[in-house]
């Protein structure tokens, strides 16, 4: 009967001994898993944060074998959680790279925005200068013409001739003709010139008159048939025997001896204003867009 006493004693002091560990081990947990209740949820998932692992009582404590289960139990939260964070990492990472490629994509758009209003303003600019230049050459055409229409009743003398003739005829010498030929070839293809043929003979009265008159028009027939000078260029006029000035400024008007014509070609600035206008455009109006 002792015997049976010291047997049990130690027995049910094994077994309260676990049963006080897990009663002494309760204020712990409770403090332990109290204050996780309070933690922020504002965590990258959105969701609470890991809780601190359960406390198994004495041997969960203690126990240097943990079982397989236990271990599994106790490591998927954590793996679970570290799969989200990679995913959310790697959904983050996409969205940047998205919102680079955006904001890459708008600063090109931009800047080829940028260039193209440059070049834009380039080209007005270029047109600018050409129609400033288009008006400045208007202007001096305008200004030519209205000189030009000014002075059209003032003819200049440009070229004269003198022709000899003998007493009495009035057909025309060789070197007649080679001066006539002469001034004809000046005027071809020429506007805005006219031609005065004045003739002057000896004698007294209507028949000096009348002998400057045939040499005249001797000289007049030979430039409109032989180089087809229109006639409307050409004013005759018979002087007879008028005094002709001399040379000198101071000498006294002479008589002539014998016949001659003067021939004087005359132009105005009609010839000018046909020159500006049939002027080779510039290398600026050739390239200005219609």
């Amino acid at each position: 009967m002792k015997t049976r006493f010291l047997i049990t004693l130690p027995l049910a002091a094994v077994l309260t001994f676990p049963a006080f560990a897990q009663t002494s081990s309760t204020p712990d947990q409770t403090q332990t898993t109290t204050p996780a209740t309070t933690q922020s949820t504002d965590t990258g998932t959105g969701k609470q944060p890991l809780q601190a692992p359960a406390r198994e009582g004495f041997w969960g404590r203690v126990n240097p074998f943990a079982r397989k289960n236990y271990v599994k139990r106790q490591t998927d939260p954590i793996r679970d959680r570290v799969n989200e964070l990679d995913d959310l990492t790697a959904a983050n990472g996409k969205a940047i790279k998205d919102t680079d490629a955006r904001a890459q994509a708008g600063i090109k758009l931009a800047s080829d925005k940028a260039n193209e209003a440059d070049q834009h303003a380039i080209d007005a600019g270029n047109k600018a200068t050409v129609a400033q230049q288009s008006a400045q050459q208007a202007t001096t055409r305008i200004q030519t013409v209205e000189t030009v229409v000014g002075n059209i009743d003032q003819y200049k003398a440009s070229n004269q001739t003198e022709i000899r003739f003998r007493p009495g005829q009035t057909v025309l010498s060789k070197n007649a003709k080679d001066a006539l030929d002469e001034m004809a070839n000046t005027v071809k293809g020429q506007r805005g010139y006219i031609i005065e043929v004045q003739g002057f003979s000896s004698g007294k009265g209507q028949i000096a008159i009348s002998n400057s008159q045939k040499m005249a028009e001797s000289v007049v027939r030979y430039m409109v048939l032989n180089h087809e000078i229109p006639v409307y260029r050409i004013y005759l006029v018979g002087m007879g025997n008028a005094p002709v000035a001399g040379t000198d400024a101071d000498a006294k008007t002479k008589h002539i001896s014998g016949g001659r014509v003067e021939i004087s070609l005359l132009k105005n600035d009609l010839e000018q204003l046909s020159s500006n206008s049939s002027a080779p455009m510039t290398t600026d109006q050739q390239q200005q867009p219609k």
